[in-house]
């Protein structure tokens, strides 16, 4: 932890709104970042992240100042997330990340026929992140769009590392697995790395 983080942290504990706002200009693109991924909308993402910041701040006192507090915070938006697809049974995952090129957007400017591919795919994608359970999704979505470690998203989602591991390689063999049931009359270069992740193994 930056020394000034923990400084906000310590004058947030004895009721210091000021330094509170502090933290909450420093991390409100990770939360909102998170809340968007796992809820699907601008708007929602919005009322969890002031949700989450609000349940902050009237936890601080139990704050443990010796902890990351990007990871504590974390940790009660992924939850809260959680949560509310609970509630809504409606997932609706937005997915942008370079790394992974089989979730990536459409196209902004896209030719009729690339359109019509691209829109067919993220229909697919969707259908897949629904087939994971809240906890899952939150695991796949702080590794691979926030770069988690399993030790930070273990200690987000209160799991063992070992659960951790488990869990997101489950996750990626049943995405694999159907994506590859869904596309393997029309192979396309954009399934490549998704083959490759369905053959991973997991370091336990």
């Amino acid at each position: 932890m930056h020394n000034d983080e923990k400084q906000w942290a310590i004058q947030a504990q004895q009721g210091n709104s000021d330094a509170f706002t502090n933290l909450v200009i420093k991390y409100q693109k990770q939360v909102f970042s998170v809340c968007y991924r796992m809820l699907g909308t601008p708007t929602a993402a919005e009322d969890a992240a002031q949700e989450a910041f609000l349940r902050a701040y009237l936890a601080i006192d139990k704050y443990d100042i010796n902890r990351s507090f990007a990871t504590w915070v974390l940790s009660i938006a992924s939850n809260y997330c959680i949560d509310q697809i609970r509630k809504r049974k409606v997932i609706l995952l937005s997915v942008d990340n370079e790394k992974h090129s089989w979730m990536v957007p459409p196209s902004q400017d896209p030719t009729p026929e690339r359109a019509v591919l691209d829109q067919e795919k993220q229909e697919q994608i969707h259908a897949l992140l629904e087939t994971l359970n809240e906890t899952d999704r939150a695991i796949i979505v702080l590794q691979y769009w926030h770069n988690f470690s399993y030790n930070e998203i273990a200690e987000t989602l209160s799991l063992s590392v070992s659960a951790v591991k488990s869990r997101l390689f489950r996750a990626r063999k049943t995405m694999a697995k159907e994506w590859q049931k869904e596309t393997i009359l029309t192979p396309h270069p954009a399934h490549l790395p998704l083959e490759r992740i369905a053959h991973e193994s997991p370091t336990i």
